[in-house]
């Protein structure tokens, strides 16, 4: 909360110091979770990359949005039901930026956390070969195409307290085809 604070203080004083009517602000980082490997219980960080962005204009409230992106795993359905054995699996990644009604928040962690459960499942940074065939299996029978990924992070984000507007990105980076798999959404929530 206290980065809304701190934009919220740099866009005042920006407009104050330019006589502007309205200033904006982009703050890209990258913020680290510790994840525990499904099986071993391995601790490692893995980056996600965020933005805090805010428009303020003067004599009005601040208009805040965050956006995390968040690696996944997905299976491909199509794939598992016309082979006799296996599937082929990609890696993916799902954005989301959300806007929050003033006085309600999530956390990144939390967020992410969510959002992770919509692929088939997740990513982490260190993997024994337990974990590895625990991923490989889980995935095998939690098969999403980005589509369903998608619609999956749209209805949780419903859920979601105080949500007044989302937009939302997943992307499967294809490991049989020379392309990428992609599916969008935005929506403006009633609360």
């Amino acid at each position: 909360m206290m980065n809304v604070v701190l934009q919220f203080n740099m866009l005042t004083d920006t407009i104050d110091r330019l006589q502007a009517k309205r200033a904006h602000i982009d703050i890209t980082f990258k913020y680290f979770i510790e994840k525990m490997a499904p099986v071993s219980g391995l601790k490692s960080m893995l980056d996600y990359d965020c933005v805090f962005s805010a428009n303020l204009a003067r004599g009005e409230h601040l208009d805040f949005m965050f956006g995390i992106t968040v690696p996944f795993t997905s299976l491909c359905p199509c794939s598992k039901e016309i082979s006799q054995y296996g599937a082929h699996n990609q890696r993916g990644i799902m954005r989301v930026k959300i806007k929050q009604h003033n006085g309600k928040f999530i956390w990144i962690e939390d967020l992410a956390k969510m959002m992770e459960d919509q692929g088939s499942c997740q990513v982490y940074s260190l993997l024994k070969r337990g974990d590895e065939k625990y991923v490989t299996e889980k995935a095998y029978e939690n098969p999403k195409f980005v589509e369903d990924v998608l619609r999956d992070l749209v209805l949780m984000l419903r859920k979601v307290d105080g949500v007044q507007w989302f937009e939302i990105e997943c992307e499967n980076y294809e490991s049989i085809h020379n392309h990428s798999a992609y599916a969008a959404h935005t929506e403006r929530v009633d609360s």
